[in-house]
């Protein structure tokens, strides 16, 4: 698909605009969009014949598409505030709708909020779209949005946002149309939390989700946890027109070779979870496509400071200058990753710290503070799985490089079927992988706050949490950049965690599968392809 020539527009409007040509906007559509946007409709018109001509090949309708994920568990759930895996994201994507939603810049748009705005970041008024039906058939209104985020903040819930929504005070309906939140201090990226995995738009009074009830492109039919989902095009989407295909069917293959298999048979169209080492024969093969997605997903190595043998501040230290990078980098993400420094802020993301010094690779360093912490001698297990990322082949080279200087781990391998409700966050001693959050304080807060609900290594740091609140509610660019590298720092030397690569999100499909757009957020378009995807068979 050639591109088309936009020199009237910003690179945002740019992406806008590609955006909705590749999801069948008319040409009339585009002319709005341009005119809206402040172009003459002189200009608006020669953009829009360009860009009409470029995208001549509109998506089709129909079809029924398979989709096989890399992880299945019987704690999936339709409960979005207990999502917590990739399976879990790809289903509420297609059956809910949140407030925003995240482009491929990460900016919010608008989804069942029109418009938002506010004078202080502290108290937001959202406009809601107005005609918007539940599968059920009744409205959506302002009481849905109160009762959804409120219930986030219900320690009953037990919900996995609460890191994003812990400073909500407030969610007041003003008309049936219409929502303020109030929060405790400003936060000016509350609409970009809105887009996020967790905080989609349910019900209000759901107490049962079983049906799976939401506003989005596609409703429920089956769901089987660990097992599969199907869901059908839901004729009365706001959104009418966007939903290419007529069934979605959803399982997991925790093996990456069960996958490609099924991929290469035309057993599935889509599937994730690619191995770097996969991309040649993938590439080599007839009707087959790598989609690969650049971002700052990382494995991490965990760490957890509460444990008598791998908690001191020593042993961390230790196992990050053991964390041979450019080695992991190589040999096994090649070209599809770039070298990390024990933070999760990527260097594509804003307010990355391009001035910490890079942690290298030391091994006499590593056994100055492993000796200090008092575990030479010893044999230290290390829980792995071939099925998280790439991990298994992490624990094995961290293993090699600790033999070199005389120190035993016991590399664990488990499977990966349940490894994100039997095993993530709780072993002392092992891996977990997070997929790239949309801002610095987002990741912060989930992954580092000493509450943040994904704090695998229990690390809690006074000066840290107060740094995290005073970046949040600071409107000085340069200050603000410079308590987000502070924090970097602290994080890359203080906590229980290793972070050797930041690694691209590879995926393949079908030639026959149309549509994907890389969005950061995850694999297969931060997972949403639902509403974006079509088949051209």
């Amino acid at each position: 698909m050639r591109d088309f020539e936009t020199p009237y527009l910003s690179a945002r409007a740019r992406h806008e605009l590609h955006h909705r040509m590749r999801r069948g906007a008319s040409r009339r559509d585009v002319m709005k969009m341009l005119v809206a946007s402040g172009m003459t409709i002189a200009s608006a018109g020669l953009v829009a014949g360009s860009a009409t001509s470029a995208f001549a090949a509109t998506p089709k309708r129909g079809g029924d598409l398979k989709v096989a994920g890399s992880s299945s568990s019987t704690a999936e759930t339709l409960d979005p505030a207990w999502f917590r895996s990739g399976t879990d994201y790809a289903r509420g994507f297609m059956i809910y709708n949140g407030l925003t939603r995240l482009d491929g810049q990460l900016t919010p748009q608008p989804e069942l909020a029109t418009e938002w705005a506010s004078d202080d970041g502290k108290t937001w008024v959202f406009k809601l779209r107005q005609g918007v039906t539940f599968h059920d058939g009744r409205s959506f209104t302002a009481d849905d949005v109160v009762f959804s985020l409120l219930r986030h903040n219900d320690p009953a819930t037990a919900s996995r946002a609460t890191s994003y929504t812990k400073d909500i005070t407030g969610v007041t309906a003003n008309s049936p149309s219409e929502v303020t939140i109030t929060l405790a201090s400003a936060n000016y990226d509350l609409p970009v939390a809105l887009g996020t995995f967790n905080l989609m738009i349910v019900p209000a009074g759901t107490t049962d989700f079983a049906k799976g009830i939401g506003t989005g492109p596609y409703k429920l039919d089956s769901f089987e946890p660990g097992v599969r989902s199907l869901v059908s095009r839901y004729d009365g989407y706001f959104k009418d027109g966007l939903q290419f295909v007529d069934t979605i069917e959803y399982f997991g293959l925790p093996e990456e070779s069960s996958r490609l298999n099924a991929l290469r048979a035309g057993e599935v169209h889509l599937t994730t979870g690619i191995n770097p080492r996969s991309s040649r024969l993938i590439q080599t093969t007839k009707g087959v496509e790598l989609f690969v997605t650049k971002s700052g997903t990382y494995s991490d190595l965990i760490m957890q400071k509460t444990d008598a043998t791998v908690g001191s501040d020593d042993f961390a230290l230790g196992m990050k200058y053991l964390l041979d990078r450019q080695t992991i980098q190589n040999s096994i993400y090649r070209d599809f990753a770039t070298v990390a420094n024990d933070q999760p802020i990527a260097p594509t993301m804003k307010y990355f710290n391009e001035s910490l010094a890079q942690r290298e690779f030391d091994p006499e360093k590593a056994k100055f503070h492993l000796q200090k912490a008092g575990v030479m001698g010893q044999s230290i297990p290390l829980v792995a799985s071939a099925g998280v990322g790439n991990t298994l082949d992490m624990a094995l080279i961290l293993q090699q490089s600790a033999k070199e200087i005389g120190l035993t781990i016991d590399v664990q391998r488990v499977p990966v079927d349940g490894y994100w409700s039997n095993v993530w966050m709780k072993v002392p001693f092992g891996f977990g992988t997070i997929t790239q959050r949309p801002t610095a304080d987002m990741i912060f807060s989930l992954c580092y706050a000493s509450d943040g609900a994904y704090n695998s290594s229990k690390w809690k740091s006074d000066k840290f949490d107060q740094a995290l609140l005073a970046a949040r509610v600071e409107t000085n660019e340069d200050k603000r950049a410079s308590l987000y590298a502070d924090m970097q720092e602290m994080v890359s030397n203080e906590a229980g965690s290793g972070i050797p690569v930041f690694f691209s999100n590879i995926d393949a499909h079908s030639s026959s599968l149309k549509g994907l757009e890389p969005i950061p957020t995850g694999n297969m378009m931060g997972y949403a392809f639902a509403e974006n995807v079509w088949l051209d068979a």
